[in-house]
């Protein structure tokens, strides 16, 4: 039976129903599997108690109490609600008055973890008391059923006090691996109470994967067939053992690694010496590389890759013949290309001198002769989901024998798992790798060149390649010689949220590029993180920098303060509102104004940066602050310290730094002009910036600045309201902005041959570099570029 071989590695429960489907017994290790008590659960139908799936609660109503039953599902727990795997084994118990049922669950859980031994408790049978009827079981691909039998009965009055017989014999198979001593003694205390109520406390400790050491011996379980009193013999349990243990160990170790090179590797060791003196693994290129899925159809084109060799003899002995990642091209006819052709091991018992020098061959000029002459040699093929990954071939060497059917059987299991964990490291790998790609495809490649700033920052992914996650960051050229400043962190890893974190950081870009108030600009974020979906949730810094103004306008969403260090050298955290992560919704940003002096340095970052196993963000904020206090004003130089200093070696998320040397526009290169919004005031201002223009010996510009200045001006005194003014900024570009109170945007439309107007913004849009308008709190600002001269 299978519940005998389960008695050694998981906790069990005993659950007893009567013939109506009501809990008659629930012990403590019910209790502790499913979330509820005895109070809770003994008169209630099991399958109201528990959420069993619809297929499962079949074995458990009363029209099937006459089967044997044995199934898997998973349900969730009473109390909490998670995910509990259990398996079941379900035994008819038979009464005079009908049938009842004793139902055994175990966590399936368990049973893959590396404790060894179990406690089977409290083990009560409890009387059936209605009659029932055995019924018809339905069949489903998780639950079976193993045979229909009669009922487990207890001795009418009339049958005769033994311990032998039909309840006897039962009553073994449902109880094994006990010495005949107890068995006697329980079953003479169930007959003699003349009811099925047995109280056992037993543990069995069953070694699957020893540490060291020999395995302990297991106690043989009793046949169901064979009398109780005739125990069966022993089987020599070490000598048994020792193939599942170095099996387990095989396993264990090939499968430790998510690099598919690092399980080709471990392949090789773990067959060396145990099953072979020499093994060399060899994988399709496409496999070692991960640049492609593997090969439907080999062939002698198909470029093969030697990447692990492992062997008994003496250190170095075939480092020079068959080396490590050297590339491979087989002739057809070698049993290499055969067993991958095949997908079936090839088994040469001895290589005689002939077919040693034609496998030599294969290999190319190398004499590989002394390596396969007169040994055993086995060729396996790694196939997994179908595809030919590679091969690995073994060697024996001429005093050992050939590989029996043992060593096949155990060659075979082991390839089996070693394919699989190749394969799912290669694909792990590419997963990483589209990650990684589409993860820094979003991210800025070069820092923007703009004027009163200079920006440079740093990113370094997680250490581990599954954590690749949503970090960002952007330097955003923003109207008016300002620049837009932005770090975020998206919550989670993996590629949804790398995916996420593009399309917030093309949301930040194109609100940036409407000029919104930090705060405003938040809020829209906010607004379409819910868009797409509840879960996103993602931390988020903008900051906006006036090389004019000197001053820098903050809005945080939950994520960590940035850090101003002044011109003298002096370090502090900014006290910007920590707000809540965009996506949570409902809730302000509020917006802040910090006035920044020529020569500063601000400094943002992610929260990879501050927090590691050993501190917290406030610790690692305080150690970034103590870190910039008099940092230079090299800007690499600062980032790169900050990595060196703070960032773990294989951090255990992303890291972002974004550090911007805040240099100031000179005021001698702005110059502000206040209008009144009358006809005669574009002459005048016309001549106004010509001067200008020719003090900062700009002379060529002088024409072309005019006319898209009287043009601006124009529109404003006709279309526009309230205030006029003109502001001039020579930076890397020239810059000319005219604002005015009016709320309506100008935008281009195509003129007719006989309409009047219309035509000043598409000589503005032709003429200068760029051009374009935006709103401001009190009204609008029409901006053009025009490039310098060399």
């Amino acid at each position: 039976m299978v519940i005998t071989d389960l008695l050694g590695v998981a906790r069990m429960t005993a659950i007893t129903l009567n013939e109506r489907g009501q809990i008659g017994h629930w012990d403590d290790t019910a209790a502790e599997l499913f979330g509820a008590g005895a109070p809770q659960a003994v008169g209630r139908p099991l399958t109201t108690l528990l959420r069993l799936p619809r297929e499962h609660r079949g074995a458990f109503e009363p029209e099937t109490f006459g089967h044997v039953w044995c199934g898997a599902c998973t349900l969730p727990r009473v109390d909490t609600g998670e995910p509990a795997e259990v398996g079941w084994w379900v035994y008819p118990i038979g009464g005079e008055h009908g049938i009842s049922v004793l139902a055994l669950a175990t966590d399936l859980r368990g049973l893959r973890r590396d404790g060894i031994g179990i406690t089977i408790g409290d083990l009560l049978l409890a009387p059936p008391d209605g009659p029932a009827g055995p019924g018809t079981a339905p069949r489903s691909a998780t639950m079976r059923l193993l045979r229909v039998e009669p009922a487990l009965t207890t001795p009418s009055a009339d049958e005769p006090d033994s311990v032998t017989g039909p309840f006897a014999d039962r009553l073994a198979a449902l109880l094994p691996a006990l010495a005949p001593a107890a068995f006697e003694r329980i079953t003479a205390r169930v007959l003699g109470l003349g009811r099925p109520a047995v109280s056992l406390g037993l543990t069995i400790r069953l070694p699957i994967v020893p540490p060291a050491g020999p395995a302990p011996a297991v106690p043989a379980p009793r046949p169901a067939a064979a009398p109780p009193r005739r125990p069966r013999p022993r089987r020599n349990t070490p000598a048994a053992l020792e193939p599942l243990a170095y099996l387990g160990e095989a396993g264990r170790q090939i499968g430790s690694s998510l690099d598919h090179l690092q399980a080709a590797r471990t392949l090789a060791e773990v067959l060396v010496p145990r099953l072979a003196d020499f093994a060399a693994v060899e994988l399709l290129e496409g496999v070692v590389t991960d640049s492609a899925p593997p090969a439907a159809e080999v062939d002698e084109t198909t470029l093969m890759r030697r990447v692990a060799v492992a062997h008994n003899d003496e250190p170095g002995r075939w480092d020079d013949a068959v080396p490590e990642g050297e590339a491979l091209l087989l002739p057809p006819g070698t049993p290499f290309v055969q067993a991958m052709r095949t997908g079936r091991p090839v088994h040469i018992r001895r290589v005689d001198p002939a077919r040693a020098a034609r496998l030599a061959a294969a290999f190319g000029g190398r004499d590989l002769r002394p390596l396969f002459t007169g040994r055993a040699l086995l060729v396996v093929p790694l196939i997994a989901r179908g595809r030919v990954l590679g091969t690995f071939k073994l060697l024996r060497k001429p005093d050992r024998p050939w590989f029996d059917e043992s060593d096949l059987a155990m060659v075979d299991e082991i390839a089996r798992h070693a394919a699989l964990c190749i394969d799912n490291g290669r694909l792990y790998r590419h997963e990483v790798k589209v990650a990684e790609e589409l993860q820094r495809s979003m991210l800025p490649d070069d820092p923007p060149d703009v004027a009163g700033a200079r920006v440079r920052y740093r990113y370094r992914p997680a250490g581990q390649a599954a954590q690749v996650g949503g970090d960002w960051f952007d330097a955003i050229p923003l109207p008016g010689s300002r620049l837009g400043l932005v770090v975020g962190d998206v919550m989670g890893h993996g590629l949804t949220s790398a995916a996420i974190m593009g399309q917030m950081r093309t949301a930040v870009r194109t609100l940036a590029a409407e000029d919104m108030w930090p705060g405003r600009l938040l809020r829209r974020l906010d607004w379409l993180a819910r868009r797409l979906g509840e879960d996103h949730l993602a931390t988020c810094l903008y900051a906006v920098y006036d090389p004019v103004e000197r001053r820098c306008t903050f809005a945080n969403a939950g994520h960590v303060p940035p850090v101003l260090v002044s011109a003298d050298g002096e370090s502090r955290v900014l006290p910007v509102p920590s707000g809540v992560p965009v996506g949570v919704g409902g809730k302000p940003f509020e917006t802040v104004e910090v006035k920044v002096e020529d020569g500063s340095q601000l400094v943002l970052c992610t929260d990879g940066l501050l927090e590691r196993r050993d501190r917290d963000i406030e610790q690692g904020l305080e150690q970034l602050r103590e870190r910039l206090a008099g940092a230079s004003h090299d800007l690499d130089g600062t980032c790169d310290d900050l990595l060196a200093a703070l960032a773990a070696r294989t951090p255990a998320d992303d890291i972002a730094i974004v550090a911007v040397g805040c240099d100031g526009i000179p005021r001698d290169d702005v110059a502000t002009w206040e209008l009144e919004p009358e006809p005669d005031t574009v002459p005048w201002i016309r001549g106004q910036v010509a001067a200008r223009l020719a003090g900062w010996g700009l002379d060529a510009l002088v024409d072309t600045a005019r006319l898209l200045v009287s043009e601006l001006v124009t529109n404003a005194v006709v279309h526009g309201a309230g205030s006029l003014g003109v502001r001039l900024i020579k930076g890397r570009t020239l810059l000319c902005e005219v604002h005015d109170n009016g709320p309506d945007l100008p935008h281009l439309r195509y003129a007719e041959d006989t309409d009047e107007s219309g035509r000043g913004l598409q000589l503005v849009s032709h003429i200068s570099a760029r051009w374009g308008a935006h709103r401001t709190e009190t009204g609008k600002i029409v901006w053009f570029e025009q490039r310098l001269p060399r």
